[in-house]
């Protein structure tokens, strides 16, 4: 999908202060969850067949696809198994798929998915510069052909940004949200954007994952 818009980058300084918070911080995470991760990538192996890891073409800054990391959830035949399940999307709006009671997700995945850590694999994205630690999170090109066709401009504004692992989207609702107030919050996000407002954003994000409120 190619997308063509002008980018007007603001506070220069602030910009690479973040990529340092976010390299430094991806990097801690990454040595300390480490035993952690482990731990996870065993019990998927148990749980069910396929691979460990999930990988899926995304989104990033100014539309330039990327391959996101994430712990397998589902079966390893979903995405085809998607198709046949879109009439039973429950999201407000039907751009994003989302079910409380998904079939294709595993025993584990519910869990992983509940406390959000299967999206820890993304601090290897944010090593590799695709990701950022907090920013609009980045969708599955199912959702962005959607988006674009019914939010054209609003969502090439988001695409701007550097996606990110959590956002004010995963402070406030998560799959509760509509799609719509999603890209409102990212709009805020984009308008007000400030590493003060990261550093809030991580903080209630641990908050949210230790209530699990919002996830499914």
């Amino acid at each position: 999908m190619q997308l063509s818009f002008v980018s007007h980058p603001r506070y220069t300084l602030q910009l690479v202060s973040k990529r340092i918070i976010d390299i430094l911080g991806a990097g801690v995470g990454i040595l300390l969850l480490s035993p952690l991760m482990l731990a996870i990538a065993l019990v998927i192996s148990l749980d069910s067949k396929g691979s460990i890891f999930f990988r899926q073409e995304r989104l990033g800054r100014g539309g330039k696809p990327f391959l996101i990391w994430k712990f397998r959830t589902m079966v390893v035949n979903a995405e085809q198994l998607l198709q046949e399940l879109e009439h039973l999307n429950e999201s407000d709006g039907g751009v994003l798929f989302k079910m409380k009671e998904d079939p294709r997700i595993t025993r584990v995945g519910k869990f992983l998915r509940r406390t959000s850590l299967d999206e820890l694999p993304q601090l290897f994205n944010v090593v590799q510069g695709h990701m950022s630690l907090v920013g609009p999170r980045p969708l599955q090109l199912r959702d962005c052909t959607l988006a674009i066709k019914n939010h054209r401009n609003t969502f090439i504004k988001r695409l701007e940004l550097m996606p990110g692992v959590t956002g004010l989207w995963q402070i406030s609702g998560r799959s509760e949200v509509s799609f719509e107030y999603m890209l409102h919050l990212d709009m805020i996000y984009r308008d007000r954007w400030s590493l003060w407002l990261d550093l809030y954003i991580i903080w209630q994000t641990v908050m949210v994952v230790i209530t699990g409120k919002g996830a499914y």
